[in-house]
Parts: C-alpha cells; sequence; structure tokens
C-alpha cells in the first residue's frame, strides 16, 4: 500500500483540486479492501479526467494505477476481465494484439475503464452504446471491504453499472469484446447546418461513427468526423451534405496542429488508432480547456440544436469547440440514454470557470425542454431536484445506494448534490 498526503493534487484540467486528506495506492485486492474497511469516507480516483468533485472525497482517495491489470481475455465467450484503472487506450492495444475489439472508444483514449462507466462516458455512432453498454461483469469492493461478483442479468445489475461512485469501489470490469475491424476517418468542413439539420438521422447514419464540430455561430458546421468501418460495406463517404472533402488532417479546434489526433484522411487502419479523436502516445488540451455535456432525446435533436444556436452569442466567446454526437438507447439506470436514443451536445471551454459556470443555467434552461440530462462528470449546474424527474430509476438507484452503503461511506459532496438532494 502507497499512501501519501493529497496537497495541490488536481485533475486533468487543473480547474478543481482535491480536497480529501490522503491518496492511496493499493497494490492488491487485500490492499484494497484493508483501505476501504478502514476509512470512514472514501472515492476512488480513475485518471481525473472529471471536471467536477464527483470523484473527491473528506476521507481517503484510493488508486487503482499501480494495481496489477491481469488482462484476461475469453476467446469463446468474447469478453476480456480487466483492472478497473486500466485505460481504455492501452486495454485498446492489448485487444488489437490479440485480433479483437472493443465497439465503441471516448474522443480520449487516456481515461480509466472504471471511472468511464461509472460516468455513462460515451463515444459516438447512432447504434453504439456508451462505453458502460459494453460490461457484462463488475467486482467491487462494498463499504464493509467485501468484494461483491454481480454478472448482466443479476437482479440490479442494469442500476450498478453508471454507479457515480456510491456503490463501491470497481476492481474489475468484465467487457463484451468482438473480431477486430478497421475504421477509416475522413473530415469534410464548411457543411451546412440546413443540409444536415433537414434529416439530422440520416446524416449521422452516414458512418459508423460521426462527430459535428461547431462553434454555434453562422450557417455551417465547421468539421463533421465521419469514422466507417471497413467491413461494413458501406460506400466510401466521398462527400459529406454539402461539405469540402479535406485535404489535410485537422484538429477539432480551429487552428491548433493535428499532430496529437488519430490517422484521417481515408486512410484504413485498426479500429484501437481510429475510434477516439486523439492519440494515446500523447496528452491533449491538459489544463487548457473546460467541458459541459448535455444530452437530450434524439427525437428533439433539431430542436435542441436550433435552441443552443440562439445562444451563440453567448456561448461563442468562452469557446473553444463544441461537438454533436449521436449514441443509441440502453437499460442502464442512470445512463443518460437510458430507455432513449439520444445526441450530446458538447462543449469545450476556455478555461474562464466563474463565466462558464454563470452561463450554465441558462444553457440548461433551453435544453430542459427535451429531458435535459448532463454528462455526470463534467461542469453542470443541475441538482437532484431537476435531475429526478429525467431518470426513471432515480429513486431505485438512490435505495440500492442505500442498501449497499448504510452509513454513506462512498457519499460525498457531488452525490449529496446531485442524487441524494442535501446540502454537499
Amino acid at each position: 500500500m502507497i499512501e501519501e498526503h493529497v496537497r495541490d493534487t488536481l485533475n486533468w484540467a487543473g480547474n478543481y483540486e482535491y480536497r480529501a486528506e490522503t491518496l492511496e495506492h493499493p497494490t492488491s485486492l487485500a490492499d484494497l479492501q484493508r483501505a476501504v474497511a478502514a476509512a470512514t469516507r472514501i472515492s476512488a480516483l480513475g485518471s481525473r479526467h472529471s471536471f467536477n468533485d464527483i470523484a473527491d472525497t473528506p476521507g481517503t482517495l484510493v488508486s487503482l494505477d499501480v494495481m496489477d491489470p491481469a488482462v484476461d481475455v475469453d476467446e469463446a465467450a468474447l469478453t476480456v476481465t480487466v483492472g478497473a484503472g486500466v485505460r481504455y487506450g492501452v486495454l485498446a492495444e492489448h485487444l488489437q494484439r490479440r485480433g479483437f475489439a472493443l465497439h465503441n472508444l471516448a474522443s480520449l483514449p487516456h481515461i480509466s475503464i472504471g471511472g468511464a462507466i461509472a460516468t455513462a462516458t460515451h463515444g459516438s455512432g447512432n447504434a453504439n452504446g456508451n462505453l458502460a453498454t459494453a460490461v457484462v461483469g463488475l467486482e467491487l469492493v462494498t463499504a464493509s471491504g467485501d468484494v461483491m461478483t454481480v454478472a448482466k442479468g443479476d437482479a440490479h445489475f442494469d442500476g450498478m453499472v453508471v454507479g457515480l461512485g456510491a456503490l463501491g469501489v470497481v476492481h474489475r470490469v468484465t467487457l463484451r469484446i468482438e473480431p477486430s475491424f478497421d475504421v477509416r476517418q475522413d473530415v469534410f468542413t464548411e457543411v451546412p447546418w440546413d443540409a444536415v439539420l433537414a434529416d439530422y438521422d440520416a446524416a449521422t447514419s452516414a458512418a459508423y461513427s460521426v462527430s459535428l464540430f461547431t462553434d454555434w455561430a453562422g450557417d455551417t458546421i465547421g468539421q463533421a468526423w465521419l469514422k466507417s468501418r471497413i467491413d461494413s460495406g458501406s460506400p466510401v463517404p466521398g462527400e459529406f451534405y454539402g461539405g469540402v472533402a479535406a485535404d489535410r488532417a485537422y484538429h477539432p479546434v480551429p487552428g491548433v496542429a493535428a499532430d496529437h489526433c488519430t490517422q484521417q484522411l481515408g486512410v484504413p487502419g485498426p479500429w484501437s488508432d481510429r475510434l477516439a479523436h486523439f492519440r494515446l502516445a500523447f496528452t491533449p488540451s491538459n489544463g487548457e480547456e473546460l467541458q459541459t455535456e448535455y444530452l437530450v432525446g434524439r427525437e428533439h435533436a433539431v430542436a435542441a440544436i436550433q435552441a443552443v444556436r440562439t445562444l451563440a452569442p453567448k456561448i461563442a466567446p468562452l469557446l473553444l469547440v463544441s461537438e454533436v454526437r449521436s449514441m443509441a438507447a440502453d437499460e442502464l439506470w442512470l445512463s443518460n440514454n437510458y430507455q432513449r436514443a439520444g445526441i450530446g451536445l458538447h462543449f469545450t471551454w476556455k478555461p474562464l470557470q466563474p463565466e462558464v459556470e454563470a452561463l450554465l443555467p441558462e444553457l440548461e434552461a433551453a435544453l430542459a425542454p427535451f429531458g435535459m440530462r448532463p454528462h455526470w462528470g463534467k461542469l453542470f449546474a443541475a441538482d437532484a431536484r431537476q435531475l429526478a424527474p429525467v431518470y426513471p430509476r432515480f429513486d431505485d438507484f438512490r435505495d440500492l445506494a442505500v442498501r449497499l452503503d448504510p452509513e454513506g461511506k462512498f457519499r460525498n459532496a457531488f452525490l449529496d448534490r446531485t442524487i441524494f438532494g442535501t446540502a454537499g
């Protein structure tokens, strides 16, 4: 067990300083069990890519970064079991070497598996569920220090996957995998908004994954990134709704060099080096941005996009770039896509937190008519009073958390504010 005092420990963006008393790095499951059992308040710390206090605690933080990843591929069952502290990019490289793939990756391959699934972090694609939908098994250490193992189909499994850290410390995760596949990535610039909004579902079905990058101002979308599976049999995307096919590589943020981005220009390559926007070998945007994201039902896509566009004069001065993506529906209780196909309206902000936080209530009010659900790991203003009505299993999740953690060992200010509805 490696223990250190938490001083000047910041999140990825540098906008949040953790308030925990100690940070422990257990080296074994037994170490982790002892840490959890002994703590009065405890939370797990992933890759620190949350932009709020979801992973903090007044007591002890535990990081699984030095534990054995113990990657176990079951070729017959098409699953992989891996330590929750492993980064997605590391797992992706391992699976690719074995000839297997995950169905989806987030924009950054640097994030930890445990943290990503706990917050319903997603990736993109009309037919692709978020990263948590690949989970078929969890092993977690509960408040007593005991190990609980649950599998898909067990009672309350759908409530435990997107757990927000409220149910225990997830130690190992079993994910569904598939045979490896190749992807090409094509970029189009200056795509007319009117053409895309005339048939949003068709536009976002043009490839396995479609991302629209915009500053919300003007009549065109700055960039459209299309990631196409080579094995799909779909035609090569030679055009996209009147956009200009790129003749060079682009970074999502205008004016930034594309060195850190995954291969574009239609060059086929493995899923592990195409589905994410950024390469694992680089660390993009560390300390240079803030993030917010709101997810709404796909049936509201056009209306929600238009609502945000009306706020462009207030958004643009604070914005680096926005990304619009689509995801499939799922059955995970606190997933932003629970029982609804959705779109994500993502905002990458300049590091101007007071100004951004002042704008968020107005942005959320504009999206509230569309059943807005904020990304759990990013900046948002909504509290439990506003969130409970948009999650049909919200009360069931609260009951489950109380049953598994009756003394509130895993409770923190974030959970008190957004789930339990009490002062943080």
